[in-house]
């Protein structure tokens, strides 16, 4: 492993570590907001934040300047909405999700994007490897362990985690596309606006935003903002740069296990043995995901 390599797994594990302990700033943010208003300010704040790195990366000093692509065409500007509104969609029904779930179980369903990825690449023509099939089998069995109860319902938060799960896989996928094709700054900068614009606008209209409110949500905004969205995302992007995509994959899919640690340690949740069975199960099929190795021959769809 060059230098390179190990410096950009090394980011991709603190930024997983950031993401877990995330869970537990945003459950206890909406304690005295709604998931919109929370989710639109640290997303707004962490833009805020990036855009000084923004336009010292094209070397301006004009708002505007960050969307110019870093090689012509127009990507500089699509490239963040599509992003952001992909962003949006998985971190609304993350958000959301944790209204009705605790922050552990929902670490570990939003982690089954690691899988949910090499199902996506098959619509690209993307043969998925044995291990991925070994993987989702053994991901969806750990869901049923963790979520599904004896009646086999699931509660509403687990299931809006998991739709957010498969938006989070398109975001990944995106980002991986992207990153190559414009600066790390502009894309980062650039989605998180377009999430906390669109978050914003969807409080004004189902939520009450108050000064009172903003003011006890206060830290968990801030650590939400500045090292969840500001850094962390933006470590991603950097990251991806030089990572392996296995390692990227990996890596990242610790937040789960950063999730429920911090989850346990600073909320008292507890999951049980069931659940507990349930994650470990979650946890190898997200390993034999990126872990077998891609020579080996697919198995067909049928």
């Amino acid at each position: 492993m060059g230098s390179r390599e190990f410096k950009a797994d090394i980011l991709l594990l603190l930024t997983a570590l950031i993401w877990g302990l995330a869970f537990v700033a945003q459950r206890l943010g909406m304690d005295h907001v709604g998931p919109f208003t929370f989710n639109g300010v640290r997303f707004l704040l962490g833009a805020g934040a990036l855009l000084p790195l923004a336009l010292r990366s094209v070397g301006q000093s004009h708002p505007s300047d960050f969307l110019r692509p870093a090689r012509g065409g127009s990507i500089g500007l699509w490239g963040g909405l599509v992003a952001g509104v992909a962003l949006f969609a998985g971190a609304t029904l993350q958000q959301v999700g944790l209204v009705y779930t605790t922050a552990g179980k929902a670490g570990f369903i939003t982690g089954l994007y690691v899988v949910i990825v090499p199902m996506i690449g098959m619509f690209f023509r993307q043969k998925a490897t044995r291990g991925d099939w070994i993987g989702a089998v053994a991901a969806a069995v750990g869901l049923y362990f963790l979520s599904v109860t004896e009646d086999l319902s699931m509660s509403f938060g687990d299931v809006l985690e998991l739709v957010g799960a498969v938006f989070w896989a398109g975001h990944v996928c995106l980002i991986g596309w992207l990153s190559p094709r414009m600066r790390a700054t502009q894309l980062a900068c650039s989605q998180y606006a377009v999430c906390g614009v669109l978050s914003l606008l969807t409080a004004f209209f189902t939520e009450t935003i108050t000064l009172q409110g903003l003011s006890g949500a206060l830290y968990p905004i801030l650590y939400g903002g500045l090292m969840s969205v500001g850094l962390a995302y933006t470590l991603q992007v950097v990251a991806q740069r030089d990572a392996k995509p296995a390692h990227a994959a990996i890596l990242l899919s610790l937040e789960a296990v950063f999730a429920a640690l911090a989850g346990w340690l600073l909320l008292d949740e507890s999951m049980g043995s069931r659940g507990l069975f349930g994650c470990t199960l979650m946890m190898g099929g997200m390993l034999a995901s990126q872990l077998w190795p891609k020579g080996t021959k697919a198995l067909d769809a049928a």
